[in-house]
């Protein structure tokens, strides 16, 4: 379970206690959406990056191959090779942002598949077993997204939906961990916090969740296009709301100084897929801002990606190199790039919990929060 080790302001240093292993805190969770990285790497791989956590998303597994089968072969840990925590997403943000049409109602959602159109039910339950199936370390609430802006009564509605759906999940979730035959009886669970931009409804819908007492608590529905500093206030206003002995995980964030930010408000665990994703089109995270290496000024350079970066790429390879694969659309270019972006993410996560562990949080933030996001000078 998680226990906070030092405070520096509003920053929390902790450790996350699992049965797959600890995790320290803050820390970053490498998006593995259908159970490996996009761009080629293996968990083999996370080990050389530092990855500490693992996350695999319950809807896509569910679709293809089929949690069922998954449980066959012994759960994600022994289907990946990978024994270190993994979190499994519910499915619900997909469920509400891939599926075309959709009809939600207090027992759950139907809806159409995105791969072949077949109608598909997910609610909570249905949700619990198939993490169950997986076997995660951590599984994480159905919940309903609702897109932002979003009218007020919708918003309470659906928050007190979400409320209702949580407490179906919980009771699932304990009555699948007590079955003989369970992947992971140890399974931990993971409420999630809605309510829009609206501080007064994130506050009352943490407050009533805060009352289940479960492993940790997310805030989710934030990072969909809303302003930056909306979620930044939102983060602010839940905070003082939030269990202090139970970890905190801010959902689909972010930029290197969205996560700076959402630190310094006390948040303890991220994940999102823009170090992959940006890393796919050329887009690389040094500790002086982001280069695009699709540049012509990077043809004939010999530097690393990032000569403060020790990682498996910048010890070995060039900028140039790098360059003519990527225009040379070599498949070897996806698999640099996104090794390069990870390990830069979790180096962050390393840095920034020796700042807190130092009491120089605010030194480092002042260095970094604006400088990591912005285009490098070189």
């Amino acid at each position: 379970m998680y226990r906070l080790l030092k405070k520096d302001g509003n920053a929390r240093r902790g450790e996350f206690e699992t049965v797959h292993g600890t995790v320290q805190t803050p820390g970053f969770m490498n998006v593995a959406t259908c159970a490996a990285i996009k761009g080629g790497l293996s968990a083999f791989d996370l080990e050389d990056i530092n990855c500490q956590v693992m996350l695999c998303n319950t809807y896509h597994l569910h679709v293809r191959t089929g949690d069922k089968l998954i449980k066959e072969m012994g759960g994600l840990h022994r289907f990946t090779g990978w024994t270190h925590p993994i979190l499994t997403d519910s499915g619900g943000f997909q469920v509400f942002s891939l599926a075309k049409l959709r009809a939600i109602k207090e027992e759950g959602v139907t809806f159409n598949c995105h791969i072949d159109g077949r109608r598909i039910f997910m609610g909570p339950e249905e949700s619990m077993r198939i993490q169950s199936n997986l076997g995660s370390t951590v599984a994480m609430a159905f919940d309903e997204c609702v897109e932002n802006p979003a009218k007020y009564d919708y918003a309470k509605m659906s928050c007190e939906r979400t409320t209702r759906w949580l407490i179906r999940c919980k009771e699932e979730h304990d009555r699948l961990n007590a079955l003989c035959d369970a992947v992971n009886p140890h399974q931990l669970l993971f409420g999630i916090n809605q309510g829009c931009t609206y501080d007064d409804l994130r506050i009352k819908h943490m407050e009533e969740i805060a009352k289940l007492d479960l492993d940790g608590y997310a805030i989710g529905g934030l990072a969909v296009g809303e302003p930056a500093e909306d979620m930044y206030r939102i983060i602010s206003a839940v905070e003082p709301y939030a269990p202090a002995d139970k970890i905190r995980y801010l959902m689909g964030v972010g930029t290197p100084g969205n996560i700076i930010e959402s630190v310094r408000r006390g948040v303890d665990l991220f994940d999102c897929v823009m170090p992959s994703r940006n890393a796919r089109h050329g887009h690389l995270f040094t500790w002086d801002g982001v280069i695009n290496i699709n540049n012509a000024k990077y043809e004939t350079d010999l530097r690393p990606i990032d000569g403060k970066c020790d990682c498996p790429v910048c010890r070995k390879f060039s900028r140039a190199y790098i360059r003519h694969l990527v225009k040379a659309k070599e498949v070897l270019a996806l698999r640099l790039c996104v090794m390069h972006n990870l390990y830069f993410y979790n180096s962050l996560m390393t840095k920034i919990r020796e700042a807190i562990d130092n009491g120089t949080y605010d030194e480092f933030y002042s260095e970094n929060v604006l400088k990591l996001d912005a285009r490098a000078s070189d």
